[in-house]
């Protein structure tokens, strides 16, 4: 397996992060010191993820529980919080000083903000030998800053385009697409079918950027994915060139009636949805995406023809074709959050955990020792070509941060609505990364 190898671009993010204004720390647990430990006493901590419904809220309230049953000293109150609200209110809240314990977090530019800001706790020497090894260096380079681990992992998830079998049949098509040509005539082989190629959910901006980010991808050097990780300016010609390939392609209309307004993961009509429901063939997403779909299927149920495949090579990229993109899911904790607040990240990381969290969010665990659990056909395959992966390149808006990564996005869907131009997101990137 190759899942040891280190997203340098992850780190270089990291290493370059501008500090913030300090601000106070996480919110309050009684027993706390001023180490951030506990002096045995009763501990309350806050926990804020991002699963609002079904067996992924379930999931967490059972481990919760199980953490509680083990530790009767112990006391953690959970808040679900929906997943585009959660960036906003948990920043809003770590800079009012009044933060949860214990949060979601992605890595990259955006956990090294909190970190620059002295709103996270430095797990370095907290975190388990066992748990080290189970999950190896790649995952953890997400949150990994200048050489200080700030964040556990719990899901890795690269990106790809998931795709209907059962629709690539009724349109004829019967191998997946390996280039950008390819995809074009599946592409024109599903509007002949008289079924939608692509959803897209483009009103919450980032689903939309992430095609740009993968044509870069494929366009740019590793050099100039790392170069870039660090400077944050859009200095290399590959930058415009991606812009180029997306604008082309957006020309061919593979895009569901209304992307701009569909929402990416929240209800049938969205673009998760489109799919689930077999309203449109493809959706390029993360490996969170088919237990997404699975909640939104009329029976909510796994979709039984579901397949993935990687995103295309470009004629004349000089990017890796077996490089990936993606993220990797995990959770920190505050600043001033009890010792018990990495205990329990610990506990989470066991083996049964793991595997209950895979079931539960139909997603790749962060363990190694627990991939085995894994049985959906696209997710092995996702799980191949990840652990085949050249390297491996955290989402851009994760990797460049809130500020640079929200310009990046917005200037993306403005070229999409025809509002913008290729230039104009070169310009928005290194203006945003000017002012940091």
């Amino acid at each position: 397996m190759k899942r040891n190898r280190v997203m340098s671009t992850v780190a270089l993010a990291a290493a370059a992060a501008m500090a913030l204004s300090a601000c106070g720390g996480s919110g309050s647990s009684s027993g706390d010191n001023a180490s951030g430990g506990s002096n045995g006493g009763k501990v309350t901590m806050t926990f804020w993820h991002n699963s609002t419904t079904g067996d992924g809220k379930q999931y967490w309230e059972d481990t919760v529980a199980a953490y509680e049953k083990e530790n009767p000293n112990v006391s953690i109150e959970i808040q679900a919080i929906q997943n585009e609200d959660m960036d906003g209110k948990l920043q809003t809240a770590l800079n009012s000083g009044d933060g949860p314990d214990i949060f979601l977090a992605r890595g990259g530019g955006k956990l090294a903000d909190v970190v620059a800001a002295g709103q996270a706790m430095d797990l370095t020497d907290k975190i388990t030998d066992a748990t080290k090894t189970a999950v190896g260096d790649a995952a953890f380079s997400a949150f990994t800053i200048d050489g200080k681990i700030y964040g556990m992992p719990v899901s890795v998830l690269p990106g790809g385009i998931y795709y209907s079998k059962d629709l690539f049949k009724q349109a004829g098509i019967t191998d997946t697409p390996t280039t950008m040509d390819e995809l074009n005539e599946d592409v024109q082989k599903l509007k002949d079918a008289g079924i939608a190629p692509i959803a897209l959910g483009a009103k919450d901006a980032w689903p939309a950027a992430h095609w740009y980010y993968f044509f870069a991808l494929r366009e740019c050097t590793q050099d100039v994915m790392n170069k870039t990780a660090e400077t944050k300016e859009f200095s290399d010609e590959c930058w415009v060139k991606a812009g180029d390939d997306l604008k082309e392609f957006a020309a061919t209309e593979p895009f569901n009636d209304g992307f701009l307004t569909t929402s990416a993961q929240q209800g049938a009509g969205s673009s998760a949805g489109l799919l689930a429901n077999h309203k449109a063939a493809m959706e390029l997403m993360g490996a969170w995406d088919p237990g997404v779909i699975a909640s939104l299927t009329p029976d909510g149920k796994e979709l039984s023809d579901l397949g993935w495949f990687p995103f295309p090579s470009v004629d004349g990229g000089q990017g890796d074709p077996l490089a990936m993109m993606g993220g990797v899911d995990g959770f920190s904790c505050g600043a001033n959050a009890p010792a018990e607040c990495a205990d329990f990240l610990n506990f989470v990381m066991q083996k049964k955990y793991q595997e209950g969290y895979a079931k539960a969010f139909s997603t790749l665990p962060a363990s190694q020792e627990a991939q085995g659990v894994v049985e959906t056909s696209a997710l092995k395959d996702v799980l191949s070509a990840y652990n085949d992966a050249s390297y491996v390149v955290l989402w851009l808006d994760t990797l460049y941060g809130a500020n640079v990564g929200n310009a990046l996005n917005v200037s993306v869907v403005n070229l999409l609505a025809g509002k913008g131009s290729v230039d104009d997101i070169v310009t928005a990137v290194n203006s945003a990364a000017a002012k940091e």
